[in-house]
Order: C-alpha cells, then structure tokens, then sequence
C-alpha cells in the first residue's frame, strides 16, 4: 500500500473527528490514572475542568425544559470521571514531589493553596470541610431526591399521559403526528429522569471520594514527608496539608457547581404559557408584584430606623425595593394605557329608523361563556380553544362527511362567571362549568387513589371527574387520572355535540356544497341523481335520517349510486335510507367492530320478533302494547349495559322489516345501542349471539 497516495483529508472531515472526540477523551481521562503527569499538564487539565464545570452550570441556569439538555446524565459521568482522573494523577504528584515545595503540583493547586485560603492550614481546611458540607448534605443529596421523585412520578405518570393524548387526539384537537411526538416527548421524560436518578448517585459519590482522597493525600503526606524525606513534622503538615487542602478545593469547587447544575436541570418547572430560563422566572415570579415589593420595602425600612442596626444598608435596600415597586406600578399603567388606546371607541348612542338589518338570523351552532373564560377564546390573552375548535371542525368534516357551520362565540354576562353553554339553533343544548388554570381529572374506573378537589362530572361523557389544582396534575396522572385542561374539556364537550346533532347541523346550504364538491370527481353521478331522480330535499332528509344513527356520510358515491337505483321505485325516504343502510353495511359493522372477528350481537327470542312482526303490519301502525315495550325496554336496556361493561359494542340484529320500529322506540332510552337489520351484516363477518331478548 502507497501511504504517500491516501488522501488523508477523508479521515479528518468533521463528521468523522466528532466521532472520534469522546472515545478519545475518555481514554485520555482514563490515561491520567495511570501515567505520571508533569505539573503544567496538571495545571491545563485543572483549568479546563473548571472552564467545563462553568459551562455545565451555565447550561443548566438557561435551558427552559429538561429535556433541552438530555445529555446531562452522560455530562454527570464524564466530568465525575474527569474529576477522579484529576485527583489520582495529583495526588501522585504530590507524594512524589511534595517536598520541593508549594508549586510541586502545580501552579493551579498552589494559588488555591496559597490565595484563596490565605496560606493558613486552618483556614483552609475549614473552608474544606463547610464546602464539602454544602456540596454533600444539602446541594447532592436534594438533588439526588428530586431526581428521584422526579422518576418515580414521571413514570407512574405515563399511563394518563398516554390516555390525555388520546383523549386529544379523538377530539380532534391533534393530528397523528402530533400525537406520535407527544408520546416520543413523554417516553424522552420519563428516561432522562430515570437516567437522572442514577446519575445523580455519581455526583453523591463524587463527593465522599474527595473527601476520602483528602484524608488519605494528608496521611500519606505526613508519612511521607517524615518518614521519606527527613522532614521534621511541622513542616511536614504545613507543606503536605495546604497542598492537599489546594487539591481539593480544586476539585470540590467544581464538583459544587456542577451539583447546583443537576439541582436546577432536576427541579426546573416550565409554565406551559410561556417558557423561560431560571433567570427570567425567578426576576418574573418574584419581583413582578408592587404591592409585595412596597410592603418588602417597609418592613426594611422599619427595621433600619431601629438604633443600633446597620442603617445606611438596611435603608438603601429598602430604597431600592421602594424604587423597584414604583417602576413595576409604572409599568402597568403603561401597559393599561396602552390596552385602552387601543380598545374600540364605545358606540355612540343615537335614535335611527329600524331597518331589516336589526334582524339577526339565528346562529346555527353558538357558544356562549361567562366573563372568566373570556380568556380562553381570546388569542390576544393565550386562549387556545379558538385554534382548537378549528381543529375540531376539520377532524370532524374528514371523519363525517361534511363541513359543520362555523362556531359563533361570544360572552354572556347572564352566565355565572365559569360557565359555558353551547346553542344549536338557538335553543341550549348543553352548558358546563370550567376553572381555568385548574384540571379536571377524569376517572376512567381504574384508579389507585384519591384526589383532593371539587367533584363534578365530565361533561362530554359524564364520568366522575375532579376539578384539581396544577400542583396535583402528576400525583393525578401517576394514580391513573386522565387528566385534561379547561379548554380542552370545552373542546371535547363541543366535538360530542357536533356528533350527537350532525343531523341538525346538516342543512340545504351544507347538503349543496357537498354535492358541487363531489361534482368534480364524479359530474355524470351526480348530473343522472340530483335532482332528476331525487330532488335536493329527498337527499337531505336521507342524509340527516343516516346521521341519526351515527352512519357517516363520507361514502357519499355509495349513497348516491344507492338512490340512483332504488328512486325510480319509492320516493319514501325511510325506505331509501333503509336501502342505503345496507348498502353501507360494511362500512357500518367496521366502525362498531373493527377488524375481521365475529360481531358479538344481541338478538330477539323467534316468538317475540313475530308478535313485533304483526305489530307493524297491523292496523295499529308500528304500536307496541304498553306492557309489552315496557318489558322489552328493560330487558334490552340491562343486556346493553352488560355488553358494555364486558368492553363490547352494544348491537342488536332483527329482521330488516323491524329495523326502523326497534331503532326509534330505542334510541332514547338506550342511546349506546345500535340496532341493525340482517340484510347490513356484510357476508364476510360471521356473529356470535351474547344474550338472547324474550319478551317472558
């Protein structure tokens, strides 16, 4: 092989060398244990361990979330690592060459030694022993525990984290990908905090290796210098001892700081507003109020005027808390002033001739909010529920069929301040009451604990739920809570009543668009149906008639290719419905049992379906004898309930020519239920009967 010929800048491209960085460091660390270093290598490797440890510390002071920095637990190893290397290869240095004087180990190690615990021995073994003290029982060891607590909740937390992105996730609130990086974020948490836990124990016995080194570098001198070299005893400690109270102040300066680093990374807390460094929260949180800051200043002041106090501090602190209010109440006005400026002019009152546009039409789909939850729907103050409803309107237009009417909002100062109501042709539907800046914590029937709060119940499903404090969130979520925000709650009552009125929310306008948009895929189809065989209000009504019982509209060719065949024969809607059913009866059983296994049904006894039979084909019109519903109702509603809590879909399966009278007689008083004919149950899915309804 030609060496002369390799073109060696191809080993040398970034890529390749940031590759080889680590591997190289670590063993050049390990290499410090075991070579003899001179004193200037000692000095380089003392000063960038600082350099490193101030970084560190910088780095954790700034990031804004935890896992910004999710390489620390590696960082924890390398620079204990470092550390230990560092304190080995002084160590040996100042056995060996301890007794030539202060600088035997190194310029670094003798101005700790000599500047900063003034050459005194005492002096700095005291200054020693309280930095040892403050980096082991108070900095380490309560950021080992925060740590792990830290882990312990965060993945006992992960079950109900999973179940909110879900929740936001079927209310449209999401999108798949969000919701995938969501989980990938939860997942990232709960290992860094795992890895947290353990190498924080790295950092404890960081710190009880110094000081066992420190006592074994002061024995080993003092054997040394007296026994090796002749020294008297005197100057023995003297030289040894300040060398070796030198060394670990060295080493313990920046083990402290990166302590203080894990402690911070550990117990940083990110608002979910607005995310800020630990300096911006702490300048936020603690200096944002006047008032506090007057009443600070007082107390100050009253304690300099006390004779005998230092007055001049104690007045000058006060002073410069007393400015400090000022500057904060100036700052609002500014703020206020600035918001009045620009809030619309009142309207000027005047007496003008009605006309036809004091006649306001009746807002298909409305919600209304009392004045404290004025700040979800208002973007300008934070408020997140304009922005989804928006995504709950395009979830529901791709998983239903058609566009729902824009969602009007507005304040209502009738309403108690936290609650919310929503209108569907202006009648009340429903209406709730939310806390912002709290969380309903959901109980799914699975919980291990108690929360403490205000009971309620969900609005959207009606399970019982808990308004709980943000200070209880991951409590909740470790003991199986689904836990949600208040708007999301708004948004997930609205998206169950989009659903439960789609028929409503379906008019001629919504019904007209959805024929010019599927014009431009299928014109012929729609040029022979509508409105030569079935005229825009036929269609209409079939349509409100299928969202009714939850059938979506989606498969809108199906449906018209469905009416192109059976209009010319009836124009009954209930039975063009009943035939666009079954024609749809795949998609139909799928949405209610997905995948390919027997459909779990509910069915009639033979003699029961021929006394409905004979029902409906009477001169009585489809009437059921009083006695006869009343039974049936129960027993159906009771085999319903017991299919849904065995984690079933409720369905009942009868004769097509029973259908139509069960689904409506049912639909009220078990709305869970889904009643379907024979001729829906595609031929490719088998049933398996639960429970069999008679009428004895």
């Amino acid at each position: 092989m030609n060496l002369a010929a390799l073109d060696w800048r191809r080993f040398l491209t970034p890529t390749k060398l940031k590759l080889l960085a680590a591997p190289v460091f670590i063993f050049l660390v390990l290499t410090m244990m075991v070579l003899p270093l001179p004193p200037f290598f000692l000095d380089v490797m003392f000063t960038f361990n600082i350099a490193m440890s101030i970084v560190v510390l910088l780095v954790g002071m700034y990031v804004q979330r935890p896992l910004e920095f999710a390489a620390f637990p590696a960082v924890l190893l390398v620079t204990t690592l470092l550390r230990l290397s560092l304190n080995v290869a002084s160590t040996r240095v100042v056995l060996l060459e301890g007794h030539t004087g202060p600088d035997a180990a190194g310029k670094v190690i003798e101005s700790f030694g000599q500047f900063l615990v003034g050459g005194n021995t005492a002096i700095g073994v005291v200054v020693f022993v309280i930095l040892v003290i403050i980096n082991f029982a108070v900095v380490t060891k309560g950021a080992g525990r925060i740590a792990e607590v830290s882990a312990r909740f965060t993945l006992d937390a992960m079950p109900g984290k999973q179940m909110a992105i879900d929740a936001d996730l079927n209310a449209g609130l999401i999108d798949e990908a969000e919701a995938r990086r969501r989980r990938r974020e939860i997942q990232k948490e709960a290992e860094f905090y795992g890895a947290m836990d353990g190498a924080s124990k790295f950092v404890r016995g960081d710190a009880v290796a110094g000081i066992l080194i420190t006592l074994i570098n002061v024995l080993g001198g003092l054997a040394v210098g007296t026994i090796g070299h002749g020294m008297d005893f005197g100057r023995a400690i003297d030289t040894y001892v300040l060398l070796t109270i030198g060394d670990g102040l060295v080493a313990q300066i920046p083990s402290l700081m990166i302590s203080i680093a894990a402690g911070m990374v550990v117990s940083r807390v990110a608002e979910e507003e607005q995310e800020e460094d630990v300096g911006g929260q702490l300048l936020g949180q603690l200096f944002s109020k006047p008032p506090v800051l007057m009443i600070a200043a007082a107390i100050v002041g009253l304690l300099g005027t006390i004779p005998g106090m230092p007055n001049l501090v104690f007045l000058l602190i006060a002073g410069g808390l007393g400015f400090l209010a000022w500057k904060r109440w100036q700052h609002e006005a500014a703020k206020a002033a600035a918001a009045a400026r620009t809030a619309p002019p009142p309207p000027t009152e005047e007496t003008v001739e009605a006309t036809w546009n004091d006649v306001q039409p009746v807002d298909v789909l409305g919600l209304e909010v009392g004045y404290r939850l004025i700040p979800l729907v208002d973007p300008q103050q934070g408020g997140e529920l304009i922005k989804r409803i928006r995504g709950l309107r395009k979830r529901f237009a791709q998983e239903v069929g058609f566009l729902p009417p824009t969602v009007h909002i507005r304040d209502n100062l009738e309403l108690k301040p936290n609650v919310y109501r929503v209108i569907v042709k202006g009648v009340e539907i429903a209406s709730a009451e939310v806390f912002p800046g709290q969380y309903l914590a959901i109980n799914p029937g699975q919980v291990t604990g108690p929360l403490s709060g205000r009971e309620t119940t969900d609005p959207a499903f009606g399970l019982p739920a808990m308004w709980i404090d943000a200070a209880q969130r991951e409590r909740a979520y470790a003991l199986g809570y689904t836990v949600v925000d208040a708007a999301t709650v708004v948004a997930t009552h609205l998206n169950q009543i989009l659903v439960d009125h789609a028929a409503e929310l379906l008019g001629r306008e919504e019904v007209q668009a959805l024929l010019d948009r599927f014009k431009q895929e299928a014109p012929k189809l729609v040029e022979d149906v509508v409105p030569s065989l079935v005229t825009v209000t036929l269609l209409h009504k079939v349509l409100q008639l299928l969202l009714e019982e939850g059938v979506v509209i989606r498969d809108l060719r199906t449906i018209l290719e469905t009416l192109a065949e059976h209009a010319p024969k009836t124009q009954d809607p209930y039975e063009l419905t009943s035939r666009v059913r079954e024609a749809l009866g795949r998609a139909i059983v799928q949405s209610l049992v997905p995948g390919q296994q027997k459909v779990p049904v509910l069915v009639l006894d033979p003699g029961l379906e021929r006394v409905l039979s004979q029902a409906v084909s009477g001169a009585a019109q489809g009437a059921i004898e009083p006695g006869l519903a009343d039974t049936l109702l129960r027993r159906i509603s009771e085999a319903a309930q017991r299919m849904e809590q065995s984690g079933k879909a409720p369905i009942l399966l009868v004769p097509p020519q029973l259908r139509w009278l069960l689904a409506r007689f049912l639909k009220r008083s078990v709305p869970m239920l889904r009643v379907l004919s024979h001729a829906e149950m595609p031929d490719n899915r088998g049933i398996e009967i639960v429970e069999m309804i008679g009428a004895a």
